[in-house]
């Protein structure tokens, strides 16, 4: 009898390797933490001790915004507009960090064999032979 994907593997181990790693995958995910801030990189945009906030970047942008209302053809005010949003994204995903949150090491230990094994278990119900690797 075949298996997942017409191989030799088993449709049990197919099924139990792809619950185990949506398991651990979602305990992974989920005491991850995520906090976000705003930078430009203080290093480049430093200018004489005071970096460049959120704020100080919002008044190109209402400016921008302001003369794209009173002219739609306006090439500045559609550049001021689209490179102070770019500078806002780009700020925010720079600024981004991913902290993992505080568990015992069994709770650790049991992600990632979640994880790690139903990895295992889906991959060798899709191969061809009974290899030792």
């Amino acid at each position: 009898m075949r298996g997942a994907g017409g191989t030799e593997g088993g449709i049990g181990r197919f099924f139990i390797g792809l619950i185990m790693m949506m398991a651990g995958g979602y305990l992974l995910l989920h005491n991850i933490q995520v906090s976000f801030g705003f930078g430009l990189g203080y290093r480049m945009f430093d200018f004489y001790g005071m970096g460049i906030t959120s704020g100080m970047v919002m008044f190109p942008f209402m400016f921008g915004v302001g003369l794209i209302f009173y002219n739609s053809g306006s090439v500045l005010g559609w550049l001021l507009t689209l490179a102070t949003l770019v500078m806002l994204i780009f700020g925010v995903i720079a600024q981004t960090s991913f902290h993992l949150r505080n568990m015992t090491a069994f709770e650790l230990l049991t992600i990632l064999v979640l994880l790690v094994g139903g990895l295992g278990l889906f991959l060798s119900s899709l191969r061809n032979c009974r290899s030792i690797i």
